[in-house]
């Protein structure tokens, strides 16, 4: 009886090697680290973004303050502290006369009250001396 030929079968990986499986997790804990990074970058964003609008917001009501007391303001500068959202406020209000005598140019500026040099808003706007009712 003639022999077979025997062949030989090639054991042949099925798996991944050890250096592949590290390129892979170093591959993904690197986007996963620029995925943090971007959520951290986002998150303080949207604290800022926060913080500006509740700054706007105060000095918004400080000028909405003066046009419905309809008080005509003195020339010069005043400060003061607001509470909007649970945050401090500081604002300094600067009024100044304009051409027309009738109107007062009034700017607010406000920040955080723990950083004063830090200007969270800058609203500009004019108050008007109504004329009396007339006799």
């Amino acid at each position: 009886m003639p022999s077979r030929p025997r062949t030989e079968r090639r054991h042949e990986p099925t798996g991944f090697t050890l250096l592949e499986v590290l390129v892979a997790v170093a591959i993904i804990s690197i986007a996963l680290l620029a995925a943090l990074r971007a959520a951290g970058i986002a998150t303080t964003s949207l604290q800022e973004l926060r913080g500006r609008q509740l700054a706007v917001w105060v000095a918004d009501n400080r000028l909405a303050e003066h046009r419905a007391r309809g008080a005509w303001l003195p020339l010069g500068t005043t400060q003061g502290q607001e509470e909007q959202g649970g945050i401090g406020f500081a604002w300094r209000e600067e009024v100044a006369s304009t051409p027309n005598p009738a109107f007062r140019r009034v700017e607010i500026f406000v920040h955080a009250s723990q950083s004063p040099e830090h200007r969270l808003a800058h609203v500009t706007g004019f108050v008007v001396n109504a004329p009396g009712p007339s006799p």
